[in-house]
């Protein structure tokens, strides 16, 4: 249980973790488009070059991201793949008991 549990927050803290980039990316996108509607010549340039810094930092950090998120892939394929009944069945239990609660509701 504690694994799961230590799963479940590494990946939320991941989940947080590209949130907080992504976001941050919309950010210097936003205003790195509101700076350039009245660049041309060196200027829009440099405003080029900013911009193709910042989606060259994305994507690294998109693949920071995924390099420590499959550990979590792994280990979540490695357990449905080892216990293929055990998954199944949670998962029926699941879906009756989400059926159960929208069926209650009309």
């Amino acid at each position: 249980m504690a694994r799961k549990t230590a799963a479940l927050a590494d990946s939320d803290q991941i989940k947080d973790q590209v949130f907080s980039e992504l976001q941050a990316l919309i950010e210097e996108s936003e205003k790195l488009l509101s700076q350039s509607a009245a660049l041309v010549g060196e200027e829009a340039e440099t405003l080029r070059a900013q911009v193709s810094l910042k989606l060259r930092q994305a994507r690294e950090a998109a693949g920071q991201v995924r390099a420590k998120a499959q550990p979590v892939v792994d280990a979540t394929q490695d357990y449905i793949g080892g216990h293929p009944w055990q998954t199944v069945a949670v998962s029926a239990g699941f879906g009756l008991v989400i059926g159960l609660l929208l069926g209650r509701r009309n």
